[in-house]
């Protein structure tokens, strides 16, 4: 049988995990520089951690693992000709593949929350899976790599998460465009247009328009149960324009009466007003259609997107003050975004951003004429190797032509040669590979060239 990989994965070579790991270094090292700790959690969570807290449609994309042995046991075939999925899992399936970094990370705070000094901040580089339909841009294993603060309802938080968001960007050389929103805001639209207790169907809608468009999502939410009367409410809201003071203003006018969205206007105005006064190199852009479609999120709403390649969010968040209430710990506030590092590596290998170095290999191949001179080159390999310096030998004494062919694949910048005449001085012929320059020197002087 021919071998192959599941729909929606991927394998990386050498040379793209040399762009991967710049994409995760680059990230790691501004997380670090505001602050945030690493931690891992397993890719295996309880179906009871996971299940509930991503709204129906995220329930659908979960991947659920069988139970070991005889997953069938206690399933009753009047059960399975129902068909009922939601009545069918819980019997045969226990644990799920994690689905995000947030909730896992919900229920790490929650059950190490005696260890933790708060506000705790952390960070967090794992794959995620999903059941989606494999596209451009979404696959269903992914990396994500996440920054939270908890245990603090300050909105610097999501200034910082802005600042930090900016900084990464500005590293990698994307410009992006980063749309933010406040759940209070649309909580007061639905309130606005009489249908507080549609705010879960109005987001999950709305949150499609870039993808259907406004008369689509519409028609959606005709068919979610809101009246004409209501939706015709709600477009004129959804079509705001303007500057981003003259949008921010507008909303303001329209939800000063209703205590929740005037509550998220402020916070957004605040949000917004300090990120620009510190400088920012991003644009910052207000999109009330902006839901996400995640329940937890009750605060900011952060969304990423490339200005220069048409792909999906490639980074976003929010904050979300209830979500460890669902593991017995309340009045615990976060706020967190995540980086799409599988998007972000399809925008740099679009835009050709990455460093002339990233995909370096190592720095000398040696040759190997046979086995006294092998023995001689892995003595200077060793004194190279301790200098900081990579170096290899061919493993095997084969024709030249064929050693250095290898070099030439693999980008080597130099071939060291020590032969007959070489030994006798106790010394090595660098040949630079891009000049074809060929230089005696001792291994000493070799160490200092190259570094």
């Amino acid at each position: 049988m021919k071998p192959s990989i599941p729909k929606g994965t991927r394998d990386f070579g050498p040379a793209e995990m040399c762009r991967r790991n710049y994409i995760f270094n680059t990230i790691k090292q501004v997380f670090n520089l505001f602050g945030f700790s690493q931690i891992e959690t397993p890719a295996l969570e309880t179906l009871g951690t996971l299940m509930g807290k991503y709204g129906e449609e995220g329930d659908k994309l979960l991947f659920k693992i069988l139970n070991s042995g005889d997953f069938l046991k206690d399933m009753s075939p009047e059960r399975v000709a129902e068909g009922d999925y939601r009545k069918i899992i819980p019997t045969i399936s226990e644990k799920g593949l994690r689905y995000d970094l947030t909730v896992p990370f919900a229920r790490y705070v929650v059950m190490h929350r005696d260890e933790l000094q708060m506000p705790f901040k952390r960070f967090q580089i794992q794959p995620v899976w999903r059941a989606d339909r494999p596209q451009k841009g979404r696959y269903r294993e992914f990396y994500q790599c996440d920054a939270d603060v908890v245990g603090s309802d300050s909105l610097l938080n999501e200034v910082e998460l802005l600042q930090m968001i900016d900084e990464v960007f500005r590293r990698l050389g994307v410009r992006i465009a980063i749309k933010l929103n406040n759940r209070k805001v649309l909580a007061g639209i639905a309130e606005l247009i009489g249908a507080p207790d549609k705010i879960i169907d109005i987001t999950v809608a709305i949150d499609k328009i870039d993808k259907i468009g406004l008369d689509n999502v519409c028609a959606e939410l005709a068919e979610r149960g809101l009246t004409q009367e209501q939706i015709d409410m709600l477009r004129p809201i959804l079509n705001i324009s303007g500057t981003l003071d003259e949008r921010l203003e507008a909303l303001e006018n329209l939800l000063g009466e209703n205590a929740t969205g005037a509550l998220g206007v402020k916070e957004l105005k605040f949000v917004v007003e300090t990120t620009l006064a510190l400088g920012l190199d991003a644009t910052l852009d207000l999109d009330v259609s902006l839901a996400r479609g995640l329940n937890y999120y009750t605060g900011t709403i952060i969304e990423v997107k490339a200005l220069d390649v048409a792909i999906g969010s490639i980074s976003g968040g929010g904050r979300y003050d209830n979500l460890t209430g669902v593991f017995g710990m309340g009045g615990l506030s976060g706020v967190g975004i995540s980086f799409g590092a599988d998007r972000i590596y399809d925008v740099l290998n679009a835009l050709n951003l990455y460093p002339a170095d990233t995909a370096a290999g190592v720095t000398v191949m040696f040759v190997n004429f046979g086995e006294r001179e092998a023995l001689a080159s892995l003595a200077m390999i060793k004194k190279m190797r301790a200098a900081g310096i990579s170096a290899e030998i061919y493993p095997d004494a084969a024709k030249m032509k064929k050693q250095m062919a290898r070099a030439n694949a693999l980008g080597v910048s130099y071939v060291a040669i020590v032969g007959e005449a070489e030994l006798e001085q106790n010394a090595l012929t660098l040949k630079n590979m891009s000049t074809g320059e060929q230089t005696l020197v001792s291994i000493d002087e070799a160490i200092d060239m190259l570094k």
